[in-house]
């Protein structure tokens, strides 16, 4: 079960992560908000990239006198701080915070953040992380319904990638029995891991479900959401296109979680004008083919279905 589903919520909560900056994470939030929104749907973007927020630009918006700065220093209301966009039914909250970083963020206020973001007004709210695999990214990330990884095909990135949905999934776990009393035992295997014969997160679970056997409904329950939408950007060949089915695969072996290989996104000349002229490309460039792929993966998202990927990989 997820937090959102326990504390209740108003619409679907997707998170935008990866771990790098650099991979054009904000262009595919700004993409699939404004594809969603012009299908009719309320949508309120969230841009958690505390310290470098930007996802106003992708908007032409200038830096908005309201953000997140008057949540956590203030006590504004989050609702209170959305500003519309030239997208009918869609707004934004920015996360332009001048005097607090990611790190800083106090338990209490997270959990008020979260519990306000669960409120928002919207079918759909969308969460643009920041990079890093700081605990409140990660926290951030994992109260999403759809939990949504954007990377470019260069190995620092990949790289980043799985580190940061292993410290996500690591951190799942420890969350999902400390409420049992039995974060303890978690991190005792895991330090000894070499002892135990555990080389990697699935390996953990594995363990933990077979020496206390009790474990294995709760972490099953608990971990049932845990489901990954990958998107690959910057695409530039069919062979880019065939590690993302790679990159899923590996996920699914050493972390044992369900991997959605969603789509990819072709490099496209068009999606920087868009960004250096702070047009919605999914408003302006309809006709390009790059449009198109995003409407695939936006769809591939919402029916949790997979990419056809060329040379009859899936």
């Amino acid at each position: 079960m997820t937090q959102t589903e326990k504390l209740g919520k108003e619409g679907e909560i997707w998170a935008v992560g990866g771990g790098k900056g650099g991979t054009g994470k904000t262009f595919i939030t700004s993409s699939i908000g404004t594809y969603l929104a012009q299908k009719g749907r309320r949508v309120i973007l969230v841009d958690m990239d505390i310290g470098g927020a930007n996802l106003h630009s992708f908007f032409g918006i200038d830096r908005p006198a309201r953000s997140l700065t008057s949540f956590f220093e203030t006590g504004a209301a989050l609702s209170d701080l959305a500003v519309r966009t030239e997208i009918e039914s869609m707004s934004l909250i920015t996360g332009d915070i001048h005097s607090l970083s990611a790190e800083n963020i106090k338990f209490s206020q997270k959990l008020k953040l979260f519990r306000q973001i669960m409120k928002l007004n919207a079918q759909n709210v969308i969460i643009d992380l920041g990079a890093g695999s700081h605990g409140n990214t990660l926290d951030t990330f994992l109260i999403a319904d759809r939990m949504i990884i954007v990377i470019a095909p260069e190995i620092i990135a990949i790289e980043n990638m799985y580190h940061f949905v292993k410290a996500a999934l690591f951190r799942q776990v420890k969350k999902s029995l400390k409420e049992y009393g039995l974060k303890e035992i978690v991190q005792h295997v895991w330090d000894r891991r070499e002892r135990y014969g555990v080389k990697n997160v699935k390996d953990l679970i594995d363990y933990l479900k077979d020496a206390y056997p009790y474990f294995g409904a709760i972490l099953d329950r608990e971990l049932g959401h845990f489901r990954l939408h990958l998107v690959l950007n910057m695409v530039r060949s069919g062979q880019d296109i065939q590690l993302g089915a790679a990159i899923k695969s590996v996920l699914m072996k050493y972390l044992g979680v369900p991997v959605h290989f969603s789509g990819y996104v072709m490099y496209d000349d068009t999606v920087w004008r868009s960004v250096r002229d702070r047009k919605p490309f999914m408003r302006n460039y309809l006709s390009t083919g790059t449009a198109k792929e995003i409407e695939t993966l936006v769809e591939n998202i919402v029916l949790a279905r997979d990419v056809t990927v060329p040379g009859g990989m899936s």
